[in-house]
């Protein structure tokens, strides 16, 4: 089986689902494909599109940091916090804009895929019932003014997974997102998208330190056994035939395998 993920940049109009259905027959409807963060359809840019054993490590690759450009419209307010809702005319926020970065405590849309009660929030809000979504602790890294005109204004956000720009874009006042760009995912770039080019595992998984084992080392953990080693963080074992594990330090000065690749 092929193994990896591809970047793809996704279209606005289109479902996330889309495009991995779309991937899945160009591959083969027996490959196992997924993808690592949901674009709202709507939205353009990065989608990380996961192949074969590829999707064992969605969320560590879910987990990375965020980046976008969004174009707000001001003095407007939508029900869904984009363009796709019910619009009304409100009030222009003040001046000048309040751009908040560190970590904020913030309220994700209505019309999210958050569970709230085992129920998707916006299939709730979509029956016409009240919903109150759970505030959530996310980092804002940057949130950057690229320029303004009338009731138009362009912004860079760099965040944490889990943030909904949507919402940062709400709490500027009366305001709604009428464009979304994700121009990267940790190390990945949008422009770097190619729906035809795989990205091998190991190297989609760089970003991770790695620890190369042989012998009887490397075949413990090929079987899940813990092997000797220190390490900050989650770390990719390989051997001279490639990616082993994704292994997590234990208190005893082990890496312990999470995920394997061998099976």
């Amino acid at each position: 089986m092929t193994d990896g993920v591809i970047l793809v940049d996704k279209p606005a109009g289109v479902t996330s689902h889309d495009v991995v259905a779309a991937q899945r027959r160009r591959l083969g409807r027996g490959t196992k494909v997924g993808h690592a963060g949901t674009l709202d359809p709507f939205a353009t840019g990065l989608l990380l599109v996961l192949v074969g054993r590829a999707t064992r490590v969605q969320r560590f690759l879910m987990a990375l940091g965020k980046r976008y450009e969004t174009v707000a419209r001001l003095g407007w307010t939508s029900s869904t916090g984009d363009p796709e809702g019910e619009l009304a005319p409100g009030r222009m926020p003040a001046e000048p804009l309040d751009l908040p970065t560190g970590v904020i405590r913030q309220r994700p849309p209505a019309y999210s895929a958050v569970k709230v009660g085992g129920q998707r929030a916006y299939a709730l809000a979509r029956r016409g019932e009240a919903v109150e979504v759970p505030e959530r602790e996310v980092r804002v890294d940057r949130f950057e003014l690229l320029r303004r005109e009338d009731d138009r204004a362009a912004f860079a956000i760099d965040c944490s997974s889990g943030t909904y720009v949507r919402s940062l874009i709400a709490d500027l006042g009366d305001a709604y997102c009428l464009e979304l760009r994700r121009t990267g995912i940790g190390p990945f770039e949008v422009a770097d998208a190619d729906p035809e080019r795989l990205l091998g595992l190991d190297d989609a998984l760089a970003f991770l330190p790695a620890v190369d084992l042989a012998g009887d080392d490397a075949r413990r953990a090929s079987h899940g056994v813990a092997v000797g080693g220190a390490a900050e963080g989650t770390v990719r074992l390989r051997d001279a035939g490639g990616l082993i594990a994704l292994a997590e330090p234990r208190e005893d000065g082990t890496l312990k395998p999470v995920v394997g690749f061998r099976g």
